[in-house]
């Protein structure tokens, strides 16, 4: 199953999936493929696509968003991995998927929630509520991406792979000056000391090795602590995690 998976991985990265969804696609194939008694998807039938996909709803109770995507996760892997010539559009049903009336928070609720967080993480909430931004968005922005003059955030490959800007809203302002000197000078003091390296962009890194350890590009919210790559034995420092706000 793992030469299986690995390819599933190349055919994705060749054609810029975000990260979120070769780990979805990836763990979709896996559950078919175990579902299937470990048979290779070659010698599985329409009928067990079928089968797999309303256990899901049956048995599994999954919404119809998580049933859609697993659709599409098994007709990339025959379509665009195991280049399988049968029409399977027709056969897997997509799910229906109703409207829903949402829950929204009222600006007082909305402040109490805040209020509540911690404070280390309390301007990344902020930054949520206030410039529309997705959690992973937010995470990933660097010094760079924030013009405080213009009140501007430039969000880079965000859903879709596609950039974007918004609003910053005035009173994140001075919090977030804080935060870029605070960025800065936790990445001026990787630097002395021999770390300071920072993942760049696809091959940007190669085009312009300065870019590095510039502190332009160095997260607007690092991590507590650095860490040795292991192909380039280079010491960097990651982005807080997703789940260190979502606990």
């Amino acid at each position: 199953m793992s030469r299986l998976l690995d390819d599933v991985r190349t055919a994705l990265r060749v054609r810029h999936y975000s990260r979120r969804t070769e780990k979805a696609y990836v763990a979709w194939v896996r559950r078919f493929v175990l579902f299937c008694e470990k048979r290779h998807p070659r010698d599985c039938s329409e009928r067990d696509i079928r089968r797999f996909l309303e256990h899901l709803s049956g048995e599994r109770h999954v919404s119809a968003s998580t049933q859609n995507q697993a659709r599409s996760a098994l007709l990339f892997l025959y379509h665009d991995v195991l280049r399988d010539t049968r029409d399977l559009s027709g056969e897997v049903v997509r799910a229906k998927r109703g409207r829903r009336v949402p829950n929204i928070l009222t600006p007082d609720e909305v402040t109490q929630v805040i209020g509540a967080v911690q404070e280390r993480m309390r301007l990344v909430v902020s930054l949520l509520y206030g410039g529309g931004l997705r959690l992973n968005e937010a995470l990933t922005l660097r010094i760079k991406d924030v013009d405080l003059r213009r009140r501007v955030l430039v969000i880079r490959s965000g859903k879709g792979d596609n950039d974007r800007r918004t609003v910053l809203p005035e009173g994140l302002l001075e919090p977030l000056g804080l935060q870029i000197q605070y960025a800065r000078l936790l990445h001026q003091r990787d630097c002395a000391r021999g770390a300071g390296y920072l993942q760049l962009p696809e091959a940007l890194g190669t085009k312009y090795p300065s870019a590095l350890r510039d502190w332009r590009w160095a997260w607007l919210f690092p991590a507590g602590r650095t860490f040795r790559d292991r192909a380039t034995r280079r010491i960097m420092r990651y982005h807080v995690h997703e789940t260190t706000v979502q606990r």
